[in-house]
C-alpha cells in the first residue's frame, strides 16, 4: 500500500507532539479534527494529514482512524469533550434502534427513562455536528463506531441472526436450500421412478438405453465445455494493465472474511491484506468471528489492527455456516464492492484495483467478477499437487471459458467482487447450502446478472492429507447437491429465466458434476465390461458400443486437455507426470460424493471445517516467509496509499 511518490506519513507519537498550539491553529484547520489542535495535538502535523487527505479524496478525520494515527476511543472521546456531551463506552439503546440502519446512519435512541440519543459519526458527518455545537435530537452522547455496532449487536442479536439465516428463503424459499426437497420434487422423482421401474419389466433393454443416453447427452456437455474451454486464450496474468486509478477517484471497497477458529493464519491474513494496493482510507474491511470463537478472537487481539479493519461477532445462531456469517456483515458493507476472501488466502496486490477497473469498463449487468485461486503449498503432499492440477485447471481454464461463453459459473468459495447493490438486492449468500458459491453463480444467472473472469490470483492453502481433504470435498458435493434442489424446483421458470442454451449449462456444471462423481467408477467399468449385445441387442450393439468408447475416451481427454493447458499457463510443466494420476484422484471425488449423498440425508448443514496455517511448503516462496514477518508487518505503520 506504499506510493514513493507521497509525503512521509507522521506517526501516531508524532501527532501529538509540538507543544502549544497557535492561537489561529484551531481555526486553520478542517473542522472534523480542528478540536484536536487544542488538545495537545500538533497542528503541523494535523495540517500534513490534511493534505495527505486530500490527496487520498477521503475525509482527514477518516484518514487519521484508518492510518491508526489516533485510536479511535482518543478521538471520539475528544469529540465529546469538544461538544461538552458524555462519551458512553458502553451504550445501552433503545429497542427502537435499527439494524443495519442505525448503523449506518450512526445514530440510536437510548434506553431508559431519560431519553436521549447517541452518536457515533463518520467522515463528513462531523462537520455538521461541529457547526451546529447542539445536540439534534435533545439529549445527546457520544461513542465509537465500534461500540456502537456492538451495542446495536446487544439489542437486535436474534433478529441480527434470523436475518443472517433466513432474509433469502422467506422472500424467495424457491431460491434457497432451507426447505430441502419439497413434496412436488419427492413426487415428481417418485414417479419418474416407478414408471421406470415399470417399463423396466416390459422392456429393461429399451429403458437401461434411455436413461443411458440421456446421461450421455449430459457428459457429453461436459466434454465440449471443457475441451471448448481449452482451445480459448486466457492467460494468467491482463493481456493489457489497465491505467492507474487516482487514489482519490477510488471507491471505498468492502472486503468480508468469515473466519472460525483461524488462529494460526490470523496475523498471516493481516499482513496479506495491509499488503493490498489499494488506500487504507478507502477500505473497509470486516472479519466476521463466531461467538464463541475465543482463539480467533484472543490472536486478532494480539495484533495490531489497521483503522480500516473492524471485528465483527456473528451472533449465535443456526445454520452454523460460512453465507450466514457473511450475511452477518453485508448489510453493513460501506463499499461500492465487495470481495470475500477466506483465512488463509494471499491476493495479489493489486487484484482490487484491476477489478475497479474491470468493473468499470464492462456492462451493469456484469456484477460479479471471480479471480483466479491457486494452490501455493504444491509440495506438501501427492494430494496437494493433485489439488494444484485441479484448481489451474477450473479457475485458469474452465471458468474462465465458461465466462465468455456466457454458460453460468458455480463461482469459487472466494476472491468474488461483487457490485455491493446487486448483491443485497438479490438477498447475499444462502445460509443454507454449505457451497454457497455455488449456489450463487446460478442464481446470479437465473436474475439476469453476468460473471465475468478477473486474471488476478489469490493464493490458496490446500488440505494436504486425505482425511481433512475428504471432509472439504464432501461439503463441496453436498453443496452442489443442494444447488440442484433448490434450482430444479420450478424448473419451467429456471427454463425461462436462463434460455436454452444456457439452462442446459447449468445443468452440464451442476447436475453433470454430482452425476459424473457419483457414478464415474461405475461407467468406467461398464465401458470395459460390456459386450454389443449386453445392454441394446445386437442390432444396436455396435453402434452403442462404439458411442460408449467414445464419450469415454473424450471424457479421458476433457479431463486431461484442461489440466494441461492450466499446468502451461501456470508454468508448472514439472507437475505433467501428475497428470496421469487424475482418474484415480477422480475416484476419491466419487468416494466423497456418496458420502455426501450419506449427508445430505442425515446432516444437510453440518459445516466440516478445513484447518488453515498446516501448510509445509510454498511454491511462490512468499506463504513460509508471511507468518515470519507479520509481527513485523504489523508493528510498523503502514504508509499512505
Amino acid at each position: 500500500m506504499h506510493n514513493s511518490r507521497e509525503p512521509t506519513l507522521p506517526t501516531n507519537q508524532g501527532l501529538a507532539e509540538g507543544g502549544p498550539p497557535s492561537t489561529d491553529s484551531h481555526s486553520a484547520l478542517p473542522i472534523e479534527i480542528g478540536f484536536l489542535a487544542g488538545r495537545g495535538y500538533s497542528s503541523d502535523n494535523l495540517r500534513d494529514a490534511t493534505v495527505l487527505a486530500e490527496f487520498a479524496g477521503t475525509p482527514v478525520n477518516e484518514f487519521l482512524l484508518k492510518y491508526n494515527l489516533i485510536s479511535e476511543t482518543e478521538f471520539y472521546r475528544a469529540l465529546a469533550e469538544e461538544l461538552s456531551v458524555p462519551f458512553l463506552s458502553a451504550p445501552r439503546l433503545s429497542t427502537e434502534a435499527r439494524y443495519p440502519d442505525s448503523i449506518r446512519a450512526g445514530v440510536a435512541p437510548l434506553a431508559g427513562p431519560a431519553g436521549g440519543y447517541v452518536l457515533a459519526p463518520r467522515g463528513l458527518s462531523l462537520a455538521p455536528l461541529l457547526k451546529s455545537r447542539r445536540a439534534p435530537h435533545g439529549r445527546l452522547a457520544i461513542t465509537t463506531p465500534s461500540l456502537f455496532t456492538k451495542a446495536v449487536f446487544r439489542v437486535h442479536a436474534r433478529a441480527i441472526a434470523d436475518h443472517a439465516a433466513n432474509a433469502l428463503p422467506n422472500s424467495a424459499p424457491g431460491l434457497s436450500s432451507r426447505d430441502g426437497v419439497t413434496v412436488p420434487q419427492i413426487a415428481s422423482l417418485a414417479t419418474m421412478t416407478m414408471l421406470a421401474s415399470f417399463a423396466g419389466t416390459l422392456a429393461p433393454e429399451s429403458v437401461l438405453a434411455g436413461i443411458a443416453a440421456g446421461m450421455s447427452l449430459l457428459f457429453l456437455g461436459m466434454v465440449v465445455v471443457r475441451l471448448a474451454a481449452s482451445l480459448l486464450h486466457n492467460p494468467v496474468e491482463p493481456v493489457t494493465i489497465p491505467r492507474r486509478i487516482d487514489d482519490a477517484a477510488l471507491p471505498i471497497y468492502t472486503i468480508i472474511v468469515a473466519l472460525y477458529r483461524e488462529k494460526r493464519v490470523a496475523s498471516h491474513l493481516i499482513a496479506a491484506l495491509t499488503r493490498l494496493d489499494y488506500p487504507m482510507t478507502k477500505l473497509d474491511i470486516k472479519l466476521v468471528l463466531e461467538a464463541d470463537d475465543d482463539e480467533t478472537a484472543t490472536a486478532l487481539t494480539a495484533t495490531e489492527l489497521p483503522g480500516c479493519i473492524e471485528v465483527i461477532v456473528a451472533p449465535p445462531g443456526h445454520p452454523r455456516t460460512k453465507p450466514r456469517a457473511l450475511n452477518v456483515a453485508l448489510p453493513l458493507a460501506r463499499g461500492v464492492y465487495t470481495a470475500v476472501y477466506d483465512a488463509e488466502d494471499v491476493p495479489d496486490p493489486g487484484q482490487l484495483r484491476l477489478a475497479v477497473a474491470s468493473f468499470a469498463a464492462l456492462p451493469r449487468n456484469v456484477v460479479c467478477l471471480q479471480a483466479r485461486l491457486t494452490i501455493d503449498n504444491t509440495d506438501d503432499s501427492w494430494l496437494t499437487r493433485l489439488f494444484t492440477i485441479e484448481y489451474a485447471a477450473l479457475f485458469d481454464v474452465l471458468n474462465p471459458g465458461l465466462a465468455e461463453i456466457g454458460c453460468p459459473i458455480p463461482l469459487g468459495g472466494t476472491s468474488n467482487h461483487f457490485r455491493t447493490a446487486a448483491l443485497r438486492d438479490m438477498g447475499g449468500w444462502d445460509a443454507w447450502n454449505v457451497t454457497e458459491d455455488a449456489d450463487l453463480g446460478i442464481r446470479l444467472a437465473r436474475l439476469g446478472y453476468s460473471v465475468v473472469d478477473l486474471p488476478s490470483s489469490t493464493l490458496e492453502e490446500a488440505p494436504s492429507t486425505l482425511g481433512a481433504w475428504m471432509n472439504q470435498r464432501t461439503r463441496w458435493m453436498k453443496g452442489f447437491m443442494q444447488t440442484c434442489i433448490s434450482h430444479s424446483r420450478a424448473p419451467v421458470s429456471t427454463l425461462s429465466q436462463l434460455g436454452v442454451w444456457r439452462f442446459y449449462g447449468a445443468l452440464v456444471v451442476t447436475l453433470g458434476t454430482v452425476l459424473s462423481s457419483l457414478f464415474y467408477p461405475f461407467f468406467t467399468c461398464l465401458y470395459f465390461l460390456m459386450g454389443p449385445g449386453d445392454v441394446v441387442g445386437e442390432a444396436w450393439g455396435l453402434a452403442w458400443l462404439a458411442g460408449s468408447r467414445t464419450l469415454f475416451v473424450l471424457g479421458l481427454g476433457a479431463i486431461v486437455v484442461p489440466a494441461c493447458v492450466a499446468l502451461r499457463r501456470r508454468r508448472l510443466l514439472r507437475l505433467l507426470p501428475w497428470v496421469l494420476v487424475l482418474p484415480l484422484y477422480y475416484g476419491l471425488v466419487s468416494v466423497a460424493a456418496w458420502r455426501a449423498l450419506w449427508e445430505l440425508t442425515t446432516a444437510p448443514v453440518f459445516w466440516h471445517k478445513t484447518s488453515h496455517g498446516l501448510a509445509r511448503t510454498s511454491r511462490t516462496g512468499r506463504g513460509q516467509k508471511h507468518q515470519a514477518k507479520a509481527e513485523m508487518t504489523m508493528s510498523l505503520k503502514t504508509a499512505p496509499p
